[in-house]
């Protein structure tokens, strides 16, 4: 542990107030904006707010939020924004100013430098140290495939040292030893993410036999690493990251920010891709404004972050491009970015490239100007959106459109600009080759229904009919009773259902390894929905895992076969009424055959359903 520091000298500290610029280091975080009058403002970034209400006056180095009261100083900024204490961000400052900074000791000690500094500031160094640690083992012998990785993919040394690259050696403790040589204690190299604790009692090291990419966050100080497998005999995951630490929060985080910041600004947008190398190909390739998450899905926290960047509000609105794959996991991914669409202001789009290629291997494969072209290429994500959701129903058939319709028209209802809700709801009857007025009236339904009070479940269940009540509550009882239905439910497929987006979820279940696979939960769910090809289908997963059962008190096995009993029942009913109007359109005598064949069929198909209704004697 550290002796305790004594205070920073008050003229030392005004020197740090005096030599920087509060425009510069809120600048690292916030696009500021004129305001008139020589003040500059932008997006609070310590609340969510559509209009700016953040200013900051240059001329007197203080800024001030109208909308939630912070204001302060440079020193103050970043004592809020990145949780600081008063000593660390008076010491970054100074850092930065080049200002050696003195401090007051015991009476009749000699003032001097401070021995040490907060914890922050003690794991940035430490993770300054292993970058460069790191980045000159890439040049090792025993870094080859690193190289080799790096030069498959178009990038040469300079690239791999313009965006930091290294490797992690086959060995346990190399960098925890050199660290330790450097003055860094074990508790810090634990504490960084660096290093974990054997059961020895010393430390080995986070990385082994790994590719490298630092993780830099908006300041440009490095906070974690990204690490990729090389090696068939790594039984590790394909990338780990840097586990959760002070100054490491994984939501938090983007990619490439530190080099894509002031061109997401400029430029008034932001290209979000899926990996590292995807981040330096766009860039390489003349588009500096792509960032990545790091080992975690696009979400909440990283929109902040970019709303802040690009200015996202009401009197101006940026770009917001997502890059998949032209894959189903590509898709599926593009589809979840949909439903966090309505937190941006501005506009939201979709690049797919194409043959399932990421940026990377786009470059790679056609060059700079092809991954520049499918970025420019890029379309509303409400249109791929509504698609993809529309593409999974047989639009030749009148149920088929008109499940589509329901399906689709909510995505409709969901366009925040609410003048191009009608184009979109016009452009949809188009789609599904239907008449307006009935399009026009599934969208207001929905907007309606996202305004009323939810329905209650007999509400719910008067709505639909009563088969596909009964496909829907097993789909509940196999998504929330997994243990409980998961035998018996597995063992009656997906034809049972009806409904085409039930059947959807039906197979999802199946694909996700079977209900009598989980021990249920939130994994449960999510695993289901990322088995599902459409966002039609992933949405349903997603209202069926909450919706109440329709049984007084828990479900029991018995309440599991009455219902399954009843999905059978009334499909074997459309079933045999279908039997028997095609038999009473044959001729017995002339088809003969047939007609005995089929009539053999439909006793049997007689006997079971009678069977199932034995079952299902109770109800629901």
């Amino acid at each position: 542990m550290y002796a305790v520091a004594g205070r920073v000298k008050d003229e030392d500290i005004a020197l740090v107030r005096d030599r920087t610029s509060i425009v510069e280091v809120i600048s690292e975080t916030v696009t500021l904006r004129s305001a008139g009058g020589g003040n500059l403002k932008g997006l609070c970034p310590f609340h969510d707010e559509k209009t700016p209400s953040f200013n900051v006056s240059p001329a007197r180095n203080v800024y001030f939020c109208h909308g939630c009261g912070q204001g302060g100083d440079a020193i103050k900024f970043l004592m809020d924004a990145e949780h600081l204490s008063f000593i660390e961000s008076v010491e970054r400052l100074a850092g930065k100013a080049g200002i050696q900074l003195r401090y007051d000791t015991e009476p009749g000690a000699p003032a001097g430098p401070r021995p040490q500094t907060g914890q922050r500031q003690r794991l940035i160094a430490a993770h300054a140290a292993a970058v460069e640690f790191y980045r000159d083992q890439l040049g090792s012998p025993g870094a080859r495939k690193a190289r080799e990785f790096l030069a498959e993919r178009g990038f040469g040394r300079d690239t791999a040292e313009r965006y930091g690259c290294g490797f992690a050696p086959d060995s346990w403790d190399s960098l925890s030893k050199h660290l330790r040589l450097k003055g860094f204690t074990a508790e810090e190299l634990t504490t960084a993410g660096l290093a974990k604790p054997a059961r020895s009692g010393s430390l080995i090291d986070r990385f082994r036999r790994r590719l490298l990419w630092p993780i830099r966050d908006l300041g440009g100080d490095v906070i974690g690493f990204g690490a990729r497998k090389l090696f068939d005999d790594d039984d590790g995951p394909k990338y780990l990251n840097t586990p959760e630490t002070p100054i490491y929060k994984k939501s938090h985080v983007l990619y490439g920010i530190d080099h894509a910041k002031r061109e997401i600004a400029k430029r008034g947008r932001a290209v979000i891709v899926e990996g590292y190398t995807d981040v330096m190909a766009c860039h390489e390739a003349g588009e500096p404004t792509a960032v990545a998450t790091c080992g975690t899905a696009f979400g909440v926290d990283h929109i902040q972050v970019l709303r802040r960047l690009l200015m996202d509000s009401d009197s101006f609105t940026g770009e917001i491009i997502y890059t998949f794959d032209g894959d189903a996991a590509g898709q599926k991914a593009a589809l979840r970015a949909f439903e966090e669409d309505q937190r941006f202001v501005g506009r939201t789009f979709i690049a797919v490239s194409p043959d399932n290629m990421d940026p990377c291997e786009l470059r790679l494969a056609r060059g700079d100007l092809a991954v520049r072209d499918m970025i420019a290429a890029r379309e509303p994500l409400v249109d791929f959106a509504l698609r993809q959701t529309i593409s999974r129903f047989d639009l030749d058939t009148v149920e088929g459109r008109v499940e589509a319709m329901r399906r689709a028209a909510p995505l409709v209802a969901k366009i925040k600009d609410r003048e191009k809700r009608p184009e979109y709801a016009r452009k949809l009857a188009g789609d599904l080759g239907m008449d307006l007025d009935p399009v026009q009236r599934a969208v207001n339904n929905a907007l309606r229904g996202e305004q009323a009070e939810p329905r209650s479940t007999r509400q719910q269940a008067a709505a639909d009919s009563p088969q596909r009540l009964v496909e829907r509550e097993a789909l509940k009882l196999a998504l929330q009773e997994p243990v409980l239905a998961g035998p018996m439910f597995d063992a009656v497929g997906p034809e049972n259902y009806g409904d085409q987006v039930l059947q959807t979820v039906r197979e999802a279940i199946t694909h996700a390894g079977g209900a009598a696979s989980s021990t249920g939960g939130v994994v449960w769910i999510e695993k289901v929905r990322d088995a599902c090809p459409d966002m039609g289908g992933q949405m349903l997963v997603s209202e069926l895992a909450v919706e109440p059962l329709y049984v007084d008190g828990q479900a029991d096995p018995y309440y599991v076969q009455v219902t399954l009993a009843r999905l059978q029942g009334g499909a074997l009913a459309t079933r045999i009424r279908d039997l028997k109007s095609k038999v009473q359109r044959l001729n017995p005598v002339a088809n003969k055959d047939q007609y005995l064949a089929l009539a053999g069929e439909l006793f049997s198909l007689e006997q079971q359903a009678r069977a199932l209704r034995d079952q299902a004697a109770g109800g629901l």
